[in-house]
């Protein structure tokens, strides 16, 4: 498989299936999306943090020069006050959680046709991200888009629960999410184009994704599995983040195995 087409195949695979499992944790009765949307938060949680720091950091480092060393860890740093400053201006991300709006002092209108802007948005950096990642190593791309793929579900039924609330029948919240995240495809296929023949760029680019990964799990999905503290719950949250740190290890095994570079 080609790069471009790897590039293609898993930014619309990983969005259409996340906005598809979203959609269809909405069909469940609210009693079974109280006890599973923590399930996902908490496996999302270990596999976003596995592949920033088991993944891409290590391939942003590969054969970089020690003196350029400083500037990517910086870049690190750099991207997790970006994400912090785009999250306070409301752009980057989103609710997480079902039927919680976090958007009172608007209009429902407006407030549903944020959140889908804000979406499309953040699909398209998320297929940049991707597209470096395939670009310096096409396993490492697979990982990156499975690690993002387990983050949107969970953000995925926030938007929907919004775009409900909002006034926007089931079909169309579910046409306008698809929508939203072909800019996903769209992202990643420019950035194909654009950053090929720019790859002295590619490590820090996967450094901003690494610090992309780090600061949701750490500034977003984190704080809301503190919300329950019982040992029972809390046991359960930390086999789930071990289950999701354990998927993203055999795959990326997986594929150095049987899929040639």
């Amino acid at each position: 498989m080609s790069v471009l087409l790897g590039i293609i195949v898993f930014t619309a695979l990983g969005g259409v299936l996340s906005v598809l499992a979203a959609a269809s944790f909405l069909l469940l009765n609210a009693h079974w999306q109280a006890r599973l949307l923590p399930h996902g938060i908490s496996f999302a949680t270990g596999a976003l943090l596995t592949a920033a720091f088991w993944s891409l950091l290590p391939h942003a480092l590969e054969d970089m020069p020690e003196a350029q060393i400083p500037g990517l860890m910086l870049t690190v740093l750099g991207g997790i006050l970006l994400f912090f400053t785009l999250e306070k201006l409301l752009i980057w991300r989103h609710c997480h959680h079902p039927g919680e709006d976090h958007h009172g002092q608007h209009d429902p209108k407006p407030a549903g046709l944020f959140i889908l802007l804000g979406d499309a948005m953040h699909n398209f950096v998320d297929g940049v991200l991707i597209a470096a990642a395939f670009l310096t190593d096409f396993q490492l791309g697979m990982v990156t888009s499975l690690a993002v793929a387990a983050h949107e579900i969970p953000q995925e039924v926030g938007d929907f629960a919004i775009l409900l609330e909002s006034g926007y029948s089931k079909k169309r919240a579910l046409l306008y999410n698809m929508l939203a995240s072909l800019s996903t495809v769209v992202g990643g296929v420019l950035a194909y184009y654009g950053l090929d023949a720019l790859s002295g760029g590619l490590p820090y680019l996967l450094a901003l994704a690494a610090a992309s990964f780090i600061y949701i799990a750490v500034a977003d999905l984190i704080p809301t599995l503190h919300q329950q503290t019982d040992f029972s719950t809390s046991a359960k949250q930390l086999l789930l983040i071990g289950a999701g740190v354990l998927l993203i290890l055999v795959l990326s095994v997986f594929a150095h195995q049987f899929i040639p570079d």
